[in-house]
């Protein structure tokens, strides 16, 4: 650990259904120090997070007491302890008046940052964690646009004058894995590299004018079938045909302009990057760990550190 930078002031938790990653975090809300963990929401034994938690800060909690705030899943029904959501329109001010206490067996005082919804004419839309990386994305000078933000459940965030206006969610990476493991058209895919030309050529299907979803998808079983695609494109085919729809439907909505923000840190952010070129769209990336400076900010607003 280097404090080279500034004396640590917080330690910010974001505890997700895929990962659990704790940052210790300086004045300016730079990251002094970080440590990861495989045990996500799903994977703790008799939903003993207090311990886990324990373990995870251990280090830091030994040398200084400091203000502790978590974000993520772990504020869920499935997590720790169950949060409230804050309507949209949104900032760092709306969630730090938000923020719900705990204190823990041991003593350790923590903060969940809590969960932001949204309502359309189809339904209410909700999000855990998302919300905290786009309020620190604000720091780094991305305080208007949309943001993208690829995984199980891909959300397209509209953002003005660094305040959540609206958002929606899409079960992209969900269905993907649903369709490969657990139907018919999973029996023709032939595990290997990454295809280039099966991913593009499935994007281009999913944005094409009057494509139908529903019916497209029985195109990942004939094409193959009938010798038109490559076994070894049957995958990325169906990768793309999704977040092809994906980004058609964000456009419908309004939701693409000409220029978005990504985050992410796994490949299918790079994915996303390859299917946002190839509707014309372009991408940046927002840096890693933004989701600390999101804690930092909050916790600022709170009067948790000055």
């Amino acid at each position: 650990m280097s404090l080279d930078a500034s004396e640590p002031v917080l330690i910010g938790i974001d505890w997700g259904t895929s990962s659990l990653r704790a940052f210790l975090i300086g004045a300016n809300g730079e990251v002094l120090d970080k440590v990861a963990s495989s045990q996500c929401i799903m994977h703790v034994a008799g939903r003993d997070f207090e311990a886990v938690f324990g373990r995870l800060i251990s280090e830091w909690a030994a040398e200084r007491t400091l203000p502790v705030i978590a974000s993520g899943m772990i504020a869920s029904r499935n997590g720790w302890v169950e949060t409230p959501y804050v309507n949209v329109p949104s900032g760092a001010g709306d969630l730090a008046r938000s923020l719900v206490a705990h204190k823990t067996s041991c003593g350790i005082d923590l903060r969940f940052i809590t969960g932001v919804t949204t309502d359309h004419a189809s339904g209410p839309d909700v999000m855990r964690g998302e919300e905290t990386q786009i309020i620190g994305a604000s720091a780094l000078g991305m305080s208007d646009g949309t943001f993208v933000m690829p995984g199980t459940h891909s959300k397209w965030i509209r953002v003005t004058s660094n305040r959540i206006e609206d958002y929606a969610t899409y079960m992209t990476g969900e269905i993907f894995a649903a369709l490969k493991d657990h139907t018919i058209l999973g029996t023709l895919i032939e595990e290997g590299s990454f295809s280039p030309e099966g991913f593009s050529q499935g994007v281009t299907a999913g944005l094409a004018k009057g494509s139908a979803l529903l019916h497209d998808l029985f195109h990942v079983r004939t094409l193959p079938l009938l010798g038109r695609m490559k076994a070894a494109d049957v995958e990325d085919y169906l990768s793309g045909l999704l977040i092809g729809a994906e980004i058609k439907a964000a456009r419908e909505r309004g939701d693409a302009p000409k220029s978005v923000t990504i985050v992410g840190r796994t490949d299918l952010t790079d994915r996303y990057e390859k299917a946002l070129a190839v509707a014309g769209i372009n991408s940046q990336r927002a840096p890693d760990d933004i989701v600390a400076m999101g804690h930092f900010l909050i916790a600022r607003s709170a009067g948790l550190v000055s």
